[in-house]
């Protein structure tokens, strides 16, 4: 029987970020240290068409020139002045975008840390290395008040990968205050049509929305991350690699709000034999649950962490059952049957796996047909140490963890 695989993982920097770091790039000469100003202020306008400093194959399309427009985004067919964001996909315009939403610079006078801040800058430090940054930019119509600093990054890796047109995108969120223009259904910043962040390529299959866009969480972008430095996001585009495909480029949960209900990824495409990396934040284990679409009959989990060995559970009857402990990790694990719930559980306390700070840690769904599956995984923490007794059978020494299900903060 073909199978398919759904790969959960946790991006993670195995070296914790410093607090407090600042994530923008800086140094680049100008009168802000972001290089020079690309444009004059404005409201919904844009550069002249530019020239990457390197070519990028974008999913399959080959761009050597780009716009920088001033609603925090760069677009690659033509200049964007659209005002109030979209989801993810859309039909026309290919583009990157930190922080789409209507960015307006007109306002220089007030509230502004220097006379030039309020504007949107270019570098080319070298020439693998494209950085724009909207530097304390305000929203329609002409407020400051409410400020957002972020940049956008993209690294020529086609020496690395030996594929011409392989790049990295990098979102860095210095602060971000408002999320809305007045023109959008904002006030005071906030409400309404409120800004995205991701990217755009034309197609449902290579475009995505970050978590929180289109609503009030997308001001977490600048506490969070995918790769263990807050306000740092990192997706490696490769020719032969969608969003998704590689761990390095995660697809990420559509909730980030506080809860209990656990990471939820909703419909995606499950194909035969390609892993989806998705990113949550993981504890010392996990519950799988499948809401809709094809059923798991398998797991493979991630070998490296801890001791390398893991519990599974399966319900039954109501009740959760142990099937396995001490599997290995690397290796695949079939469960018997297709089930719609289970639980991993042996990831040491001393491991370091920690709900609020992302720690790797990967779990491969084996899927028994092809469809639309819509996973929710939330994260177990200990709560207490005791060893039941129905588990006294078990190896000498096994100890069975008591767990809380928790969510990543919003």
């Amino acid at each position: 029987m073909k199978r398919s695989c759904i790969a959960l993982s946790l991006l993670a920097a195995f070296a914790s970020a410093s607090a407090g770091a600042d994530p923008l790039l800086t140094g680049f000469g100008g009168d802000r240290g972001f290089g020079d100003r690309v444009m004059a202020p404005n409201d919904d306008s844009y550069s002249s068409q530019l020239t990457l400093p390197f070519r990028i194959n974008f999913f399959g399309n080959a761009y050597s020139s780009y716009w920088v427009n001033n609603n925090g985004n760069i677009s690659f067919s033509g200049p964007l002045s659209t005002y109030s964001p979209s989801l993810f996909p859309i039909s026309s315009a290919a583009m990157i975008a930190p922080f789409w939403a209507d960015v307006d610079t007109r306002n220089q006078t007030s509230n502004m840390p220097s006379p030039f801040a309020n504007n949107v800058y270019l570098a080319n430090p070298d020439s693998k290395t494209l950085v724009v940054t909207w530097d304390t930019v305000g929203y329609y119509n002409q407020h400051n008040d409410k400020q957002n600093t972020f940049q956008l990054v993209l690294k020529d890796q086609s020496a690395t990968t030996g594929h011409a047109g392989d790049f990295d995108m990098e979102f860095r969120y210095g602060q971000l205050q408002w999320t809305t223009g007045d023109a959008s259904g904002g006030a005071g910043g906030l409400g309404g049509r409120a800004a995205v962040a991701g990217w755009n390529a034309g197609a449902e299959t290579n475009s995505y929305s970050l978590v929180g866009s289109g609503t009030q969480n997308v001001l977490g972008l600048a506490s969070d991350s995918n790769i263990g430095s807050d306000g740092v996001w990192r997706f490696h585009v490769r020719s032969e690699e969608l969003p998704g495909s590689a761990p390095y480029n995660p697809v990420l949960p559509g909730n980030i709000d506080d809860g209990s209900a656990g990471w939820v990824f909703e419909n995606m495409p499950v194909g035969t034999g390609t892993p989806i990396w998705i990113d949550p934040e993981v504890a010392t284990g996990y519950d799988y649950t499948i809401s809709s679409g094809p059923l798991v009959n398998g797991v493979t989990l991630l070998p490296g962490v801890g001791d390398g060995r893991y519990d599974i559970w399966l319900m039954e009857d109501g009740e959760w059952k142990l099937v396995a402990g001490g599997v290995a990790g690397g290796e695949h694990f079939e469960f018997g049957k297709s089930v719609d719930k289970f639980r991993v559980t042996g990831i040491e306390v001393e491991a370091g796996v920690n709900p609020d700070s992302p720690i790797a840690f990967s779990t491969g769904l084996w899927f028994d047909s092809v469809g639309n599956a819509t996973v929710t995984q939330t994260a177990l923490t200990v709560s207490a140490v005791p060893e039941p007794a129905t588990y006294g059978m078990l190896a000498a020494g096994l100890a069975i963890l008591g767990f809380a299900a928790r969510r990543r903060r919003g």
